[in-house]
């Protein structure tokens, strides 16, 4: 494993990817920790901003250019800009299912899913992981 390939990228791509993996981390720290709590405001919030982060800087990247230059994945992101400020405003209205399954669906589509996409061969962070 190596992240000279993430390094050698451009600076869109890396904000993207750390806030990515940021994100994740965090997201899976909510997912263990106490809910309601002030902590998990906290984290949340910072969560809500990584993601914004994750998704506007998608926009910036066009390695798969399926149609001119976007691809599936911002569909994703498009998804992700959408559903976020549902999320807050399910937790703001204190309807704990509806932000619970709104934040599930956001680290599901716009982490995981996404996350898979990019240990394609021939993309960075294949090459972070699995070397050229």
């Amino acid at each position: 494993m190596s992240f000279a390939p993430l390094l050698q990228a451009s600076p869109a791509i890396q904000i993207h990817a750390f806030a990515a993996m940021s994100a994740f981390v965090l997201g899976l720290v909510q997912f263990a920790a106490p809910k309601g709590t002030m902590p998990h405001r906290t984290i949340g919030w910072i969560w809500v901003l990584l993601m914004l982060v994750v998704s506007i800087t998608a926009f910036f990247i066009h390695e798969i250019r399926l149609w001119g230059p976007w691809s599936p994945i911002h569909l994703l992101a498009i998804f992700t800009l959408v559903m976020l400020p549902f999320g807050v405003w399910h937790a703001r209205r204190h309807s704990v299912q509806s932000h619970r399954f709104t934040m599930i669906g956001i680290f599901t589509g716009g982490l995981v899913i996404a996350g898979l996409f990019t240990f394609v061969p021939g993309r960075i962070m294949h090459a972070v992981i699995f070397g050229p």
